[in-house]
């Protein structure tokens, strides 16, 4: 951490605000400035809220990016008891920068070699001060052969004017096995910046699976590194904006060995004036050969004044592969409306259909299950309540 603060702070001191004409910024613009945000003297009160279906290994709690609680296994520790971190790459963005500056705290997942837990770790991640800016970290290691997983909530009350830049790093051995859901219920006043990293080693799995729901501005950046032969990488998820909500996810996924796989499949959906963003990079080098990596992301637009962005990129340098993207954005289906209702159902009611039957593929596909209720529910009722406002 001393190291990285070393490398990060002097370049963070120099950075500007993205610019919108970069293409990692494309279709966004900030407008809040972190010179206005400081960080939280202490923890601000919060309890474990998540529920979530049958049993936890443990349980982490953070608040305003410092460790309120760990409660369970020994594997959960503290920052300065884990692996070493990364080292900070100066080219990073400015949120990216003050992450590696100002984080001082921070939760350790470690899976030992041929280790397997089947009840998942629950980190839940809030915010609860105005005014505040912070840097919640998690850093998980699956050594060789191992099977675990953990699920990660973010939340905040509405009127939680934060700005939260949480760092995930994953590092997978050789033939291990993980899955990571991350559930993002940020409140309506609160920005949030997210960049997660993932390596993963030869013959390795990781499904990270991603919802997100709630903040003014989400932004999830995220970037794979199949770095052995064998590797796999699965993303599922889905997002949902209303309001004046913008929801960005930046994805670049590089295949570095032979006989890599990913494949990305994320749904989203918009409605009153919410913006959704999703630019996606699949990368495969020269000596990457036989690698099949598929990326696809479905866009519902349900208002007129809501917008979606979806563009998904190949940057093929090897001869030997099979890759394919798709993206669509657009309405619900006026000839499944006509179907639904002409089955007895009134407008209302084959449209509510539509839209949980377009979330219900992504809820299906996450790693963990026993978020999938909860999840269900909530998609349900953003949408009915647009429904009754007249917004959609």
């Amino acid at each position: 951490m001393a190291a990285n603060r070393k490398t990060a702070a002097p370049a963070f001191g120099s950075a500007a605000l993205p610019d919108p004409k970069s293409e990692d910024w494309r279709y966004v613009e900030i407008d809040f400035d972190l010179d206005d945000y400081e960080l939280a003297a202490q923890p601000g009160t919060a309890a474990y809220e998540a529920e979530i279906e049958g049993n936890t290994a443990g349980r982490a709690l953070v608040v305003d990016g410092l460790i309120s609680d760990i409660d369970g296994l020994s594997r959960l520790t503290d920052l300065d008891q884990g692996p070493a971190l990364p080292s900070i790459d100066t080219e990073l963005d400015i949120f990216a920068l003050a992450h590696g500056a100002f984080v001082d705290d921070g939760v350790v997942m470690h899976v030992g070699r041929n280790e397997a837990q089947t009840d998942p770790y629950l980190m839940e991640v809030v915010a609860t001060q105005s005014g505040v800016v912070s840097f919640p970290s998690l850093t998980i290691v699956a050594e060789e052969g191992s099977q675990s997983s953990i699920i990660v909530f973010c939340r905040s009350a509405d009127d939680v004017d934060a700005v939260v830049v949480p760092r995930i790093t994953i590092k997978a051995g050789p033939a291990a096995n993980l899955g990571i859901t991350v559930v993002q219920e940020w409140g309506e006043g609160t920005k949030a910046l997210a960049h997660l990293h993932t390596s993963i080693d030869r013959d390795a799995r990781v499904h990270l699976g991603e919802v997100g729901l709630g903040a003014n501005y989400s932004r999830l950046f995220f970037t794979v590194d199949l770095m052995g032969a064998g590797a796999h990488s699965e993303i599922s998820g889905l997002y949902f904006g209303d309001k004046d909500q913008t929801l960005d996810y930046r994805a670049v996924i590089n295949h570095q060995a032979p006989r890599t796989t990913s494949n990305m499949f994320l749904k989203g959906a918009v409605e009153d004036a919410a913006h959704s963003v999703f630019t996606g990079m699949i990368r495969i080098e020269e000596e990457a050969q036989q690698t099949n990596a598929q990326q696809t992301n479905n866009n519902l637009v349900l208002s007129r004044d809501a917008s979606a962005e979806s563009v998904p990129n190949l940057e093929i340098l090897a001869n030997d592969v099979a890759c394919g993207h798709a993206s669509t954005v657009g309405p619900l289906d006026e000839e499944q409306r006509y179907y639904l209702t002409s089955r007895g159902l009134d407008t209302d009611q084959a449209d509510r259909l539509q839209v949980r039957g377009f979330f219900e593929e992504a809820i299906a596909a996450l790693p963990h299950k026993s978020v999938a209720p909860g999840i269900r529910r909530l998609v349900t009722t953003k949408y009915v309540e647009a429904q009754a406002a007249g917004r959609v």
